[in-house]
C-alpha cells in the first residue's frame, strides 16, 4: 500500500527543488534526511564559504589604496567562526526547515536504504511510494596519498569550524575550492601554500583567465606550486610534511594544517541501489538520461549525486524537472549547455558557455576578443582594475557561445553572457543595448564592441 507519491532522498537543493514542485503538483511527499538538514550549500558550502571570504577581503584590503582612507581594524578569527554559525543556522531555519513546515512536507530523519523498487527502509521501518527522486549530495573526495591515515587533515567542513587561526597552511588542489580557501586563509593571515596537479590552476578556465588569478594570488603571498605530483605526507612533531615532484625535481612543504580540496564524491553508499535497478558508473555517480531518470522506471535523480557540475543551481534545477517528469511524465530535458559557474577568489572568475579550445574541439570556427579592465570605467573608479573579459564568438553568425571575466564582480556580470549564448544573442544583440554607466556590466559591451573596433581609442558610452 502506497504511503506517498513521491519519496525525496536527501533535503538539500536537488531534495528541495524536487519537494517544493512536487507540492505544487498536488503530490503527497516526504524527504527522507540522515544529516543536517539543508545539505551543503547552506551548512558547508557556498553559504558559510561566501560569508568567511567576504570577512577576509575586508580584513586584507581595509583601505583599499584610496588616498585619505585609513581604516584601522583588527580580525577575531574566533568572533568570525562563530558570527558564521549563526547565519548558517538562521538561514537553514528560515529556507529549508521553516519552508517544509509551511508546505507540509515531512522530513523523515535516518538512513535511507532501498528494500525493492517501491520501499525504503528508514530505521526499521518500510515506506512505500509510487515515485522517488535521488538527491542525496556529495561528501569531500580525499585522493589516495601514502601516509594521508596516518596524519590529521582538514575538508572543508573541518577548516571552517577551526577554534584558531592557524599559522600556516598547505591546500592540496587548485580548482575553486581549494583557491577558495587558500585566499580566505591567507586573507586572515594565515601563510597558505598551493599545490596543484595540473600545469595550470583552475584548469577548465581560459588559460589566460588562470595564468591572469594565479599572478594575482601570488602577489598577495600565496605560494602556488602547479604541475606537483604527490608523494607522501607525513607528521613532522605538530606540522604536517607533504612531499611532492615538481617537474623532475622533489620538494617538500611544511605548514601547521594541511587542507585537502581534492574534489567531491557522491553519495551513494548505503543506499540499496542495486535492490532497486539504479545503476552507477565507476566514480559512484547515478546515472540517469537527461531528463533525469534512472535506470529504474520509476526513480529519478538530481543534484551531486549524479557528479559533476556539483554546482547548488544546477542541484535545484535537476531536481525540480525530475519531480515534475516523476509526477507527470512531460519528459522535460536538463539542459547544462547555458550553466554558469563562479569562483568567489578576490578577483572572480565567472564562466559561461564554451571556451576557445572547446569551442574549436567541436568544430566551430570561432574568433575571440579579450579586454582588460582597465578599460571599464568603473572599475578605475573603485580602484580595482584588476582581471579581463573574453568572448567566445561563432566566426559565421557572430553569436554569442562563450562569455568568461575575471574581475571583482565577475559572478554577478556574467549573467548578460548566460542569457546571450542561451539564447544565441550576436555581438551587434549587445552593442545595440543601452547600458548603465558607470558600470562593472558594461565590461560586457566592451568585449563585444571589441569585435568592431579598437576600444582603447573609443569615448565612454559610444557605440
Amino acid at each position: 500500500m502506497k504511503e506517498y507519491d513521491l519519496i525525496v532522498l536527501g533535503s538539500g537543493s536537488a531534495a528541495f527543488g524536487a519537494a517544493i514542485k512536487a507540492v505544487d503538483l498536488g503530490a503527497k511527499v516526504a524527504m527522507i534526511e540522515r544529516g543536517t538538514v539543508g545539505g551543503t550549500c547552506v551548512n558547508v558550502g557556498c553559504v558559510p564559504s561566501k560569508h568567511l571570504l567576504r570577512v577576509g577581503e575586508i580584513n586584507y584590503y581595509k583601505n583599499h589604496d584610496h588616498a585619505g582612507l585609513d581604516v584601522r581594524s583588527s580580525l577575531n578569527f574566533a568572533g568570525t567562526i562563530n558570527e558564521k554559525r549563526e547565519i548558517v543556522e538562521s538561514l537553514r531555519k528560515d529556507r529549508y526547515i521553516d519552508v517544509a513546515e509551511a508546505l507540509g512536507i515531512p522530513i523523515l530523519r535516518g538512513q535511507a536504504a532501498f528494500i525493492s523498487k517501491n520501499e525504503v527502509k528508514v530505521n526499521g521501518k518500510n515506506i512505500y511510494a509510487d515515485k522517488f527522486v535521488i538527491a542525496t549530495g556529495s561528501s569531500p573526495h580525499i585522493v589516495p596519498i601514502k601516509g594521508i591515515n596516518k596524519v590529521e587533515y582538514l575538508t572543508n567542513v573541518e577548516a571552517m569550524e577551526l577554534s584558531e587561526l592557524p599559522e600556516s597552511m598547505i591546500v592540496i588542489g587548485g580548482r575553486a575550492l581549494g583557491l577558495e580557501f587558500a585566499q580566505m586563509f591567507a586573507h586572515f593571515g594565515t601563510e597558505v601554500t598551493v599545490l596543484q596537479r595540473s600545469p595550470g590552476i583552475i584548469p577548465e578556465e581560459e588559460p589566460v583567465i588562470s595564468d591572469h588569478l594565479k599572478g594575482y594570488l601570488e602577489e598577495e603571498g600565496i605560494n602556488i606550486q602547479t604541475d606537483t605530483s604527490l608523494k607522501s605526507v607525513r607528521k613532522k612533531r605538530v606540522n604536517v610534511t607533504v612531499t611532492v615532484m615538481v617537474g623532475e625535481n622533489k620538494k617538500e612543504f611544511e605548514a601547521e594544517k594541511l587542507l585537502m580540496a581534492t574534489g567531491r564524491k557522491p553519495n551513494t553508499q548505503d543506499l540499496g541501489l542495486e535492490r532497486a535497478g539504479v545503476k552507477v558508473d565507476k566514480k559512484g555517480a547515478v546515472v540517469v538520461d537527461d531528463e533525469m531518470r534512472t535506470s529504474a522506471p520509476n526513480i529519478w535523480a538530481g543534484g551531486d549525486v549524479l557528479g559533476e557540475p556539483m554546482l547548488e543551481t544546477v542541484a535545484g534545477k535537476e531536481g525540480s524537472i525530475a519531480a515534475e517528469n516523476a509526477l507527470t511524465g512531460r519528459r522535460k530535458k536538463m539542459d547544462l549547455s547555458a550553466v554558469p559557474h563562479a569562483i568567489f577568489t578576490t578577483p572572480q572568475v565567472a564562466s559561461v558557455g564554451l571556451i576557445e579550445k572547446k569551442a574549436e574541439e567541436k568544430g566551430v570556427r570561432c574568433r575571440c576578443s579579450t579586454i582588460p579592465m582597465e578599460l571599464v570605467p568603473r572599475a578605475v573608479l573603485a580602484k580595482d582594475a584588476r582581471g579581463l573579459v573574453k568572448m567566445v564568438i561563432d566566426a559565421e553568425t557572430e553569436r554569442i557561445i562563450g562569455v568568461h571575466i575575471l574581475a571583482s564582480l565577475a559572478a554577478d556580470m556574467i549573467h548578460e553572457g548566460v542569457l546571450a549564448v542561451k539564447y544565441g544573442l550576436t555581438i551587434d544583440d549587445i552593442i545595440d543595448t543601452v547600458h548603465v554607466f558607470p558600470t562593472m556590466t558594461e565590461a560586457v559591451k566592451l568585449a563585444a564592441q571589441s569585435f568592431r573596433r579598437d576600444i582603447s581609442k573609443m569615448s565612454c558610452c559610444a557605440e
